[in-house]
């Protein structure tokens, strides 16, 4: 409830991950990115466990948690690190489109409100950018 004179307080803020509907849309979401990623030959082999389960299961509770959900991501594995945990792994040019093609289709797949979908693509295609870790181009030597 509120007093007179409080209608111009700022009301909560919906989080990304609850404007999404959550966790299930987020699961969603992972499984097509990942269902992309099993036939893709340049990036399938660099994600080492013969189950993609596990890597899918950690992008789902990294994306949860860093649009707003619970911590599940910090709480299992620490601090997300993200270039760190991708160093071990040639992420140049090539992988890095591979991995936003993907992924766009992923997203594309959620039918999300073009705000949320656009809020949402940004911030993958920013990450995408920073992983980053090898500039020159293999089939140029």
């Amino acid at each position: 409830m509120t007093a007179a004179g409080d209608s111009d307080r700022t009301q909560p803020t919906t989080t990304l991950f609850e404007a999404v509907g959550g966790e299930p849309t987020f699961r969603r979401l992972v499984d097509e990115f990942y269902a992309g990623v099993a036939t893709d030959p340049l990036l399938r082999p660099m994600y080492p466990e013969e189950d993609l389960g596990p890597a899918a299961d950690r992008l789902t509770l990294f994306l949860m948690q860093y649009w707003g959900g619970p911590n599940t991501y910090s709480a299992q594995r620490g601090h997300p690190r993200l270039r760190m945990r991708h160093a071990p792994f040639r992420v140049g040019p090539a992988e890095r489109d591979a991995w936003l093609l993907h992924m766009r289709r992923a997203v594309d797949s959620l039918d999300l409100p073009s705000d949320v979908a656009t809020t949402l693509w940004d911030y993958l295609e920013r990450a995408a950018y920073f992983m980053v870790n090898v500039m020159e181009d293999p089939a140029v030597r």
